[in-house]
């Protein structure tokens, strides 16, 4: 069987680390690894994930540290260098994964052995109607998220690539010094490159949340130009569709209500990233206790 490995960049998640190494870790079918690589924190994120480690010794959890330098970029870059699966999955430290995520991802890449890239859609966690908003993330993902000749771009917080994929490509991503790009979009246009396969997948689904939205306008803008600037990067690639328009038309809204919800969400004493695949995870331990035979 194949073995995924998990890596987490996190800089400054004391807020969300333990809920995403709690589903990480409660799964269907156990990671080979779940790897957080710290990027030079000043909150407490490292204290948590060592206390998490400690409380959990049985589980596949470990800490690297990435303090030599700041970025994205290079904090996954050393995480993967780090991670021994088949299989190098990479989401965001704000992310809760699906409780059959490592599964659907085992079962993506076992099924088709010339996909080198896997990613799906998002659920936010901290907004209402997530089943309505998992379904325009699938139709959004499924149909503008795409260059060249339709192929898929990975999502940085729900993907996944071969090994031997990234080891074809480590040496060309873009370090992005200035950092105006997507990393993500750069790493799928790598394997482009290198006419290595991506795939989508509806049921490879991670909750998001939807903090991006909590932000002026002009921090929006600077990240919806991203796109934009990594395709300029890469000109022997195009695309047909743009996403960050979507995102442009749902911003206003979503830029009002977040932080209205996030305040009926603390008067509730509601905790949207635990309570996201609560029942899931709660399935998977009934299915996995033993049966109590005492009575017999």
């Amino acid at each position: 069987m194949l073995k995924v490995s998990i890596v987490i960049p996190a800089f400054n998640e004391q807020e969300h680390i333990v809920n995403c190494l709690i589903n990480a870790t409660r799964q269907s079918l156990m990671p080979y690894e779940v790897i957080v690589v710290d990027n030079l924190s000043t909150d407490s994120t490292v204290d948590l994930v060592k206390a998490f480690i400690a409380e959990h010794p049985t589980l596949p959890v470990r800490l690297e540290e990435q303090d030599t330098e700041q970025g994205l970029i290079p904090t996954r870059n050393y995480g993967f260098s780090k991670a021994g699966g088949d299989i190098l999955g990479r989401v965001d430290a704000d992310c809760m994964i699906k409780p059959d995520w490592v599964e659907i991802v085992t079962q993506i890449f076992t099924d088709d052995p010339e996909a080198m890239g896997a990613t799906g859609p998002a659920v936010y966690y901290d907004m209402p109607a997530k089943r309505v908003g998992l379904k325009g993330d699938q139709v959004v993902r499924e149909n503008t998220y795409r260059a060249d000749d339709n192929q898929v771009l990975l999502f940085g917080s729900n993907m996944a690539i071969r090994h031997s994929a990234w080891d074809k490509i480590q040496p060309f991503v873009c370090r992005d010094k200035a950092d105006i790009m997507h990393e993500d979009i750069d790493l799928s246009l790598h394997l482009i490159d290198q006419h290595l396969k991506t795939v989508y997948s509806s049921r490879m689904i991670t909750g998001v949340s939807a903090r991006r939205m909590d932000t002026s306008f002009s921090s929006f803008r600077n990240y919806m130009r991203r796109f934009r600037n990594t395709f300029e990067a890469h000109p022997s690639h195009s695309r047909k569709h743009n996403t960050e328009r979507t995102l442009y038309a749902l911003y206003p809204a979503l830029r009002l209500f977040y932080p209205v919800y996030q305040k009926y969400l603390d008067k509730m004493d509601i905790d949207p990233a635990e309570r996201i695949w609560l029942k899931e995870q709660i399935e998977i331990a009934q299915h996995a206790a033993p049966t109590d035979k005492s009575g017999d």
